[in-house]
């Protein structure tokens, strides 16, 4: 009777149900993205437009979502400022993931002074806070979009490779890596072939929950009046300038975009901490 052959995780083919909530979820976000994508064409008014004698002015069929101080339409500029809102934290984790990912199969694979002195680099950026490295950022640059975008996805990169390189290194220590490494595969193909689809789930997961840390931290340094600047719309800078609303009577604009806010935080979360529970089922 022949032997059972253990493939690689690599190379299992497994089937996967779709999880339904995740779904549900994911569709809500693309719909929202689209949203975003679409806004010049579906937003009801220039969300730069004023109209004082509608400052403040509540929800109603002209204004579905209600006015801000200077009478500007809520929902269209809840529709813009998903733009830049969305595509911050994409960036960021896009750039943080495929950097943290390369070095943390990197220091797996190659190990001895490689992996100390880039752990210890990355340990340095680790210590700081990415709100802290935003605000120097700005500091340097300026305010604006690209600064904090930037510092956040340095910030960022550690917290990844660091989860890269554990998982990489349990794969890195099975048999078949070996063999494949005797045979003479190099350590490239072994690396793009095995360790990076055996370290995906795991990384995709980590990057869910990050990209909803990234959108707030990014809020909150709109908020601080050092990211995305007047008269653009961004979700943390419409919290901002809601404010006096909110003491006025009038909170439309910074319970909009708060609310918002928390409602995409608590999907991706709940898309990645569901994807880290069925990878951490198949490790």
């Amino acid at each position: 009777m022949a032997a059972a052959v253990t493939l690689p995780r690599s190379v299992r083919i497994t089937r996967r149900r779709l999880d339904p909530l995740s779904t549900a979820l994911a569709l809500a976000l693309l719909l929202l993205a689209a949203a975003a994508l679409l806004a010049p064409a579906i937003a009801p008014y220039d969300p730069a437009a004023t109209d004082i004698l509608a400052a403040n002015s509540g929800p109603t069929s002209a204004h579905l979502l209600g006015t801000d101080d200077l009478g500007r339409d809520v929902l269209s500029r809840l529709l813009h400022g998903a733009r830049l809102s969305l595509l911050g934290p994409t960036l960021i984790i896009a750039v943080s993931t495929v950097a943290g990912a390369a070095l943390g199969i990197a220091c797996a694979w190659l190990g001895g002074w490689f992996d100390l002195v880039t752990s210890r680099i990355l340990d340095f950026f680790f210590a700081f806070p990415g709100l802290l490295l935003s605000i120097l950022a700005v500091a340097m640059i300026g305010t604006g979009f690209v600064a904090p975008v930037t510092a956040l996805a340095l910030a960022y990169t550690p917290y990844l490779a660091r989860v890269t390189r554990t998982i990489a290194l349990r794969e890195r220590r099975l048999t078949y890596i070996e063999a494949l490494h005797t045979q003479g595969l190099s350590g490239w193909a072994i690396c793009g072939r095995h360790l990076a689809p055996a370290v995906w789930p795991v990384i995709r997961a980590q990057s869910a929950i990050a990209f909803g840390s990234a959108l707030v931290d990014l809020a909150a340094v709109s908020y601080l009046g050092l990211g995305v600047q007047p008269p653009d719309a961004e979700w943390g800078l419409m919290v901002a300038q809601g404010q006096s609303g909110l003491l006025s009577g009038a909170p439309w604009q910074s319970l909009a975009a708060g609310i918002l806010i928390v409602l995409v935080v608590l999907a991706v979360n709940t898309i990645g901490e569901r994807a880290e529970a069925k990878a951490g089922e198949r490790i």
